[in-house]
């Protein structure tokens, strides 16, 4: 879960344009925003009893992003999504972690289908994608923008030694 002492490390992320080039509207937040989007992410747990996590490198437990479960209102699919901040690309660690997070999905939660909501220029986070098995679904519009619609259900992913 995120905590009130994961702020400034989060707001760092959050601030980097190239981070948050394919979230959101694709701006940057600014501290205050931050802190909401903590909040948000907290209040969703409580609403729906899932939701992000923090995500910390294990060797320091520094703060790298979030990764976990996303369906506010109005969202198109029970979505695992992931963001790291740029320091943490290319190591493998959203793969790691939304795998972990697809296992839950599917072996605890009981779920049939996820999907995950990707900018159809956001090249890495399509092969995570790939990599967990997600095939592209369709497209839906998210903040105003079109992102593609990557999905997996719990026949192809245990066919694909998930389970």
């Amino acid at each position: 879960m995120f905590r009130q002492d994961d702020l400034d490390a989060y707001a760092a992320i959050c601030a980097d344009v190239e981070v948050m080039r394919y979230l959101g509207d694709g701006k940057p937040l600014a501290r205050p925003d931050t802190w909401r989007q903590i909040a948000m992410i907290l209040g969703h747990w409580q609403l729906r009893g899932y939701g992000l996590f923090a995500l910390e490198e294990k060797a320091t437990g520094t703060l790298i992003g979030r990764t976990g479960i996303f369906e506010p209102e109005g969202w198109p699919g029970f979505e695992v999504g992931w963001m790291l901040r740029r320091q943490s690309w290319g190591k493998g660690y959203a793969t790691e972690a939304a795998r972990r997070v697809l296992r839950y999905a599917f072996t605890e939660m009981d779920r049939e289908h996820v999907i995950s909501l990707i900018r159809e220029a956001n090249a890495p986070s399509i092969r995570v994608a790939e990599r967990l098995g997600e095939r592209l679904e369709g497209r839906a519009v998210i903040f105003g923008q079109e992102a593609l619609v990557y999905g997996i259900d719990r026949t192809a992913w245990r066919a694909a030694g998930g389970a």
